[in-house]
């Protein structure tokens, strides 16, 4: 993974009060899907469109800062009952998005919103709804279970936190045994980041509902990765986390669950710092796992491969990232005999949605 593309895509600029005919926004706005119960903005529209509305009658400005890092921003205007408002001045793309709001230079959450770690801080959310999300709908189907466990570390010479998916039916037929995807989240998020901004289980759910994967067990734990700056990635250090990871959790999960423990029924994957995790580990410890998937996380070239019968290598990004550099490496793992898949998120850049729908690609080719 490179940094720089942690930076991508979010930006959005100043309103404008004025719209020209080219920008003609559609009043159709309604509550976004992330507002806190009762809370009628932040508005999305049809468009894409994100409005604001930010009550600070004392302040002298107020920016909306959307995406990861907050780069970029939406200036509001001051209305005569203390209110500041102001529209994205183009609109978004489809999916989750981090925000929050600066007041005479100083940073909050939106009071309307929703909360979700990223950038190192819990972050205002904002979804646009997308075309296709139906894939990561709540329905009534079938639902498996996301769980705390609290496993020891004598490395860290602590306990540490995961969240655990089991699949519907997991808790009913106690003979059967199941393999095994640990997935890692980004730079400045945690482990609870799978399941509330990527709606994993949920994925999984319908997936499972639709017969189009195997049923599987997803381990999400903190990649320690949020000790290092932004742009920092060559002072980050594998070792700490890879023993984590690989003597500590594992164990832990094969002894407390019904995994089937052995390197073909062992996954793992991650978004972007994640990805990095993955492809590090994965050279590193061959004989660990024998899928591996890097979602925005950079690729393999055929000499990274340490393992010959490894048996998925799946590699994705955003259209608006670098997707040539997928299809290259696809192809020239191709060449060399493995079995490489590629996958490009259409209309999206370094976010959840190119997430989410990496997953929904990648679930059906595990096990």
């Amino acid at each position: 993974m490179k940094i720089k593309l942690m930076a991508l895509a979010f930006t959005c600029c100043v309103v404008g009060a004025a719209q020209s005919d080219s920008k003609k926004i559609k009043e159709d706005f309604k509550p976004s899907t992330k507002n806190q119960p009762g809370k009628e903005y932040p508005q999305v529209n049809s468009q894409g469109y994100a409005r604001f509305r930010i009550e600070a009658p004392a302040a002298d400005s107020v920016r909306v800062s959307l995406g990861l890092g907050g780069r970029g921003g939406t200036k509001l205007e001051k209305g005569e009952d203390g209110f500041w408002m102001g529209t994205t001045e183009g609109p978004m793309d489809e999916g989750f998005h981090y925000y929050h709001v600066d007041v005479d230079g100083g940073t909050f959450n939106d009071p309307g919103a929703k909360n979700y770690y990223g950038s190192v801080r819990w972050e205002s959310g904002i979804e646009i709804p997308a075309h296709d999300q139906e894939f990561y709908a709540l329905k009534d189907v079938p639902h498996g279970k996301v769980e705390q466990i609290l496993f020891p570390s004598p490395s860290t010479n602590t306990s540490r936190r995961a969240f655990v998916y089991t699949p519907p039916g997991y808790h009913k037929d106690q003979s059967k045994r199941y393999p095994v995807l640990y997935l890692q989240h980004g730079w400045g998020e945690d482990e609870t980041a799978w399941s509330n901004q990527g709606h994993a289980n949920l994925i999984m759910d319908n997936l499972i509902a639709e017969g189009k994967t195997k049923p599987f067990l997803i381990v999400m734990t903190y990649g320690m990765t949020n000790e290092i700056k932004f742009g920092g990635l060559r002072n980050f250090d594998i070792k700490p986390f890879q023993t984590v990871l690989v003597d500590e959790l594992i164990p832990y999960v094969d002894q407390n669950f019904r995994t089937v423990a052995d390197e073909n029924h062992r996954a793992m994957g991650g978004l972007s710092m994640g990805g990095m995790e993955t492809r590090t580990i994965t050279m590193n410890k061959p004989g660990v796992f024998s899928h591996y998937a890097l979602l925005s996380g950079g690729v393999y070239s055929p000499d990274d491969i340490k393992k010959e019968d490894v048996k998925l290598v799946f590699l994705s990004c955003g259209s608006k990232e670098s997707p040539e550099r997928i299809k290259e490496s696809v192809a020239a793992l191709k060449s060399a005999g493995y079995n490489a898949v590629g996958y490009i998120s259409e209309g999206t850049a370094h976010e959840f949605q190119t997430w989410r729908r990496s997953l929904y690609e990648l679930a059906p080719l595990l096990f």
